[in-house]
Parts: structure tokens; sequence; C-alpha cells
């Protein structure tokens, strides 16, 4: 599906989990002490440090500290999407629990979407299409916290996965923005048991490592092209993937030829893969600071479902980006 839309980013920010957990921390779980696989580990998926939620810290807590770092005015919030694989309760869902938190209006709509690697571009896809036919804000937040449901023995996937919420504001305006949602179906990441159906004994996330890298490097060079061309934009400033892990995004950026000073994955040897919330990381982790000039951005993710989107957006120089903060105990 393709759709272009009207309305712009006005802010994002970012907060990840009290722990700071390092792969040489773990380097005799996962590596039996072996150094040289931890080296070659680390400059072949760009991982080294992440930071997960204590027991008691949930998404929506991640979220709510991401939205009270930009001092909204609550008046001007119309509507919230609240993006997770993690909620705090099947029933309410976090859109209302966040809306109580906060204290918004009985105008104001809710949303929960249950999407992961490709969430944030979906999520902003809905916050677009809310924002250029009502009035006020919309906020959207993305996040997870996915090493709650990992084995956290299972070298696979315990490595790569850090917990992090975003909250972003979308507001109206003139600027177009271009989308593009895939879905390709099939069940390479899964969480069995986690809800009413019962396939195994298993209560922990699977990953078929090997498909989901196939799907990525076939799917997500084919996204871009059709985003770019969708958008007619020849050229871009930078490429935002969801930070799955940098193998994949160097392969898929060599398949487009595209310079990898372009698709910035510095946020990996940071925080880990943040599933909803990678691709708002990752920006803030690189862009904060400010921008000098409007900049054209591609933002593309992929994985869980298994699904792909793709956007293909302007963020204004007024644009406000939020320096990434850890939650405190």
């Amino acid at each position: 599906m393709k759709a272009k839309l009207k309305g712009r980013i006005s802010s994002i920010s970012c907060v990840v989990g009290e722990e700071c957990v390092s792969l040489e921390d773990k380097i005799d779980v996962f590596y039996n002490g072996n150094f040289k696989r931890l080296n070659r580990i680390k400059d072949t998926l760009g991982l080294d440090k992440k930071y997960i939620a204590a027991s008691n810290t949930t998404t929506l807590d991640l979220c709510t500290k991401a939205v009270l770092l930009q001092e909204i005015n609550k008046d001007d919030i119309s509507c919230v999407i609240f993006v997770t694989q993690s909620p705090d309760y099947l029933q309410p869902n976090n859109s209302n629990l966040l809306h109580k938190r906060l204290g918004l209006s009985e105008d104001c709509a809710c949303f929960d979407v249950n999407l992961g690697c490709s969430g944030y571009v979906y999520g902003l896809y809905l916050a677009f299409l809310i924002s250029q036919s009502s009035e006020g804000d919309v906020l959207l937040c993305a996040g997870d916290t996915i090493s709650k449901c990992v084995n956290p023995n299972d070298s696979n996937t315990a490595p790569l996965f850090g917990d992090a919420g975003s909250a972003t504001i979308i507001k109206q305006s003139d600027d177009l923005a271009y989308f593009a949602l895939h879905s390709a179906g099939g069940g390479a990441i899964y969480y069995p048991n986690s809800c009413f159906r019962r396939d195994d004994d298993d209560c922990y996330l699977q990953m078929d490592g090997g498909e989901v890298f196939n799907f990525s490097v076939q799917k997500e060079p084919e996204s871009i092209k059709e985003i770019l061309k969708f958008s007619g934009k020849d050229e871009f400033d930078y490429i935002f993937f969801h930070q799955a892990n940098a193998y994949i995004i160097n392969t898929i950026t060599k398949k487009l030829q595209i310079s990898p000073k372009k698709a910035p994955t510095s946020s990996l040897a940071k925080y880990g893969n943040t599933s909803s919330a990678s691709i708002p990381l990752a920006m803030c982790d690189f862009l904060f600071g400010g921008l000098s000039r409007d900049m054209d951005l591609i933002l593309s993710g992929f994985g869980v479902g298994l699904s792909f989107a793709s956007a293909s957006l302007t963020l204004h120089k007024d644009t406000t980006l939020f320096e990434v903060v850890q939650l405190k105990g």
C-alpha cells in the first residue's frame, strides 16, 4: 500500500532502560570466555552495549518519560498512537493508560498498534493520516522491552535486544510525506505462548536468524527503490533503517550502492536493537544537537510480521531532537 500524506515531525525524544549491559559482561554466558568470538560479533553486528529495563519497568514507563521530556501542551494533543509488542496489559491498551497518566482531554482518541521492527513507520503513517484530517497534534509513542521476552542465556537473541521508548509529535503542515507499507507474512520471529494460543512449552522469543536475514536483504532494497520512485526524489541526506544489526544494514546499503555514511548505525553499539523504538532512537542519537538545514530522509523498518515499511519525508531544521536519556531507578 502506498500513500501521500500531509504533515511534519515536530519533535522526537527517546528514553532507554536503567541497566547498562555490555557484551563483555556476558562473555562467559554467550561466548564461553572467547574474546576472539566476542570481538568478531562486535565488528560484524555492530553490537557492544545496551540498556535494559528493570523488572518493574515497562514500555509504558519508558514512553511516559519520553513524553515528559518534551513538556508538551496537553490541550494540543488530539490523538495518541502507541506502537508496541510489549504492552502492560492485554486490557486496557497502553495508549489509554498513557492518556490517563498525562491527563489528556476526553476529546483525544487513543490507538494501540501491535508491531515491532516496522512499527515506527506504520505508526507515522497513521499519525500523518490522522493529523491531516483532524485538529490538534498527534502523539506517537513507539517502544519495546524485548529483553523481558528472550532467554537470557540464548546467544542468538539475548545479545541483540535493548529496551527503549520514544515519543514523536506530528503536526499539521502542507509538507508531503510518502509511505509504502507491506506485509510478507511468516513466523520467522515469534513469541510463543504469550497470549491465548498454546503451541508448545516454549516461553521465550524465537527467531530464525537466517530467514530474517534473507527476508531483510531481499525486501529492503526493493522497498527503498519503491519509496524513492514514489516520492520522485533521486537524492536524500540520510536513511535511517530499523537497527536490526550492522551486518544486515551494510548488506542492504551495498546492494543499493548507498554510502555507509548515509545510513547511520552508531546507535547499535550504544543501545542494541530496540525494536519499534530503533528508528527514532537512531535519529536522536545521530542528529542530536540540531539541524543546520532542512533534510530529506528515508525511514525504513523491516522484520517481525514479517513486515516492511518505508517513508520519505523532510525533517525541518527547527525540529527538536532530544538527547537520548537513561531512565533512573
